[in-house]
């Protein structure tokens, strides 16, 4: 996605003329971003002890609620696994009414934050800032805690359904031969011959035919024979004398192909059969399980995407009224009242942010006293106080890189 820069300056003569000089700055004299202004409507100031407290809160608070947007966001590229090319599709702001009309119609998260409108109905302006800021907290922790719940859910599903087709999936290293070998694959009764069986992956199956009677000394030529493969591996029979054995297995490992520890054994095998008739009835009540499982992930899942789309756009939209406070804020904070100041949109070119800072320090360097301590040269002008970047003029950055991967 892309990276906002929200920024506010005070009024000079009108508001007008403030944004009428920040577009000659950094548009129409040359190409450094694309500006929106901010629209954030006449909140109730309180005094400034409250404003200084609300200062702190909302720089927790906005951290918590991005959190919880990426948490969301990331999620939903969880869930949607196999179609991770449709996650942003579904990361949209469902504030499509402001520019919509009646249709409400969703909107990608762009559009909303260059035509941001403070939502009257989910946060009156009446309230007081502390109230919004409460209204917005209680909201992004319901929907954390929606989240952790629902998540659990579907995650114990999906890891049962995945234990389960573990085990109705048995490799040839451990599964039961007796429903795979038969009596005449075997050299059998003699005190000098033994039939070995080896499990060898598909991939070296052309390695096993060439060296397979170099294992050992007395391996018998031309007797191996493929009974079985299944997705993975193959399981062959080799004919060798028994006094090769250890020899012959250790040569086996060392070239990656596994012996399994099997004789032929009628009384056995008959029993053996009779375990896996058992196995068999037991593995289609898996197999039913299973399905349930599946028709019962299925069902979660479509419900869970929708409530992860609606919950995400919940999120953002507080996420984005989270950066407008701390705007308005810190502007009174800083430019005094009564309130008059510019909040604006920057959208900067990325090979251009150097020069657009250096652009807006020459800008608002008179703003600031500490300003004076700057370097424009710097990659980012500003000082770091408490591990927050500082510049003679309100900013706060709006990163909309949510998700941890690229789809």
């Amino acid at each position: 996605m892309t990276e906002f820069w929200l920024i506010s300056a005070p009024g000079e003569k009108t508001c007008q003329q403030t944004w009428d000089k920040l577009m000659m700055a950094t548009t129409r004299s040359n190409n450094l971003s694309v500006n929106n202004k901010f629209n954030i409507p006449d909140l109730k100031v309180g005094t400034l002890d409250v404003l200084v407290g609300l200062s702190d809160e909302l720089a927790k608070l906005d951290a918590f609620v991005e959190s919880v947007v990426k948490k969301v966001a990331q999620y939903m590229a969880d869930v949607l696994e196999d179609s991770r090319d449709k996650v942003q599709e579904n990361l949209l702001a469902n504030g499509g009414y402001q520019y919509h009309s009646s249709l409400c119609l969703p909107i990608d998260l762009v559009t909303y934050i260059t035509r941001f409108q403070w939502d009257m109905a989910k946060y009156p302006i009446k309230q007081s800032l502390k109230n919004i800021s409460e209204i917005i907290s209680k909201q992004a922790s319901q929907i954390d805690c929606d989240l952790k719940a629902r998540a659990s859910a579907y995650n114990n599903l999906k890891g049962n359904l995945q234990n389960l087709e573990r085990k109705n999936a048995g490799s040839l290293l451990t599964r039961s031969l007796a429903d795979i070998v038969k009596k005449e694959d075997f050299v059998l009764d003699s005190e000098y011959l033994i039939t070995m069986l080896v499990v060898v992956p598909k991939t070296n199956y052309a390695d096993w035919q060439k060296t397979y009677e170099t294992l050992a000394e007395m391996v018998v030529p031309r007797s191996t024979k493929l009974l079985f493969e299944d997705n993975d591996s193959g399981l062959f029979s080799v004919t060798l004398f028994r006094k090769a054995i250890d020899d012959f297995r250790h040569q086996a490992r060392e070239n990656k192909f596994m012996v399994r520890d099997f004789q032929y054994n009628e009384v056995e095998m008959k029993a053996d059969k009779e375990e896996m008739t058992r196995l068999s009835t037991d593995k289609k009540k898996q197999m039913q399980q299973s399905l349930l499982m599946i028709l019962k992930l299925l069902s979660l899942q479509g419900p869970l995407v929708r409530w992860l789309k609606v919950n995400f756009s919940e999120a953002f939209i507080a996420w984005i009224h989270i950066k407008a406070l701390r705007v308005f804020v810190e502007s009174v904070l800083r430019y005094g009242l009564p309130v008059n100041f510019q909040a604006m949109l920057l959208q900067p070119h990325k090979k251009n942010m150097k020069k657009l800072r250096e652009v807006l320090y020459e800008l608002y360097k008179h703003l600031d006293s500490s300003a004076a301590i700057i370097d424009a040269s710097m990659d980012i002008p500003g000082l770091n106080l408490s591990q927050q970047e500082y510049y003679p003029y309100v900013y706060y950055k709006v990163d909309c890189n949510l998700l941890d991967f690229k789809v």
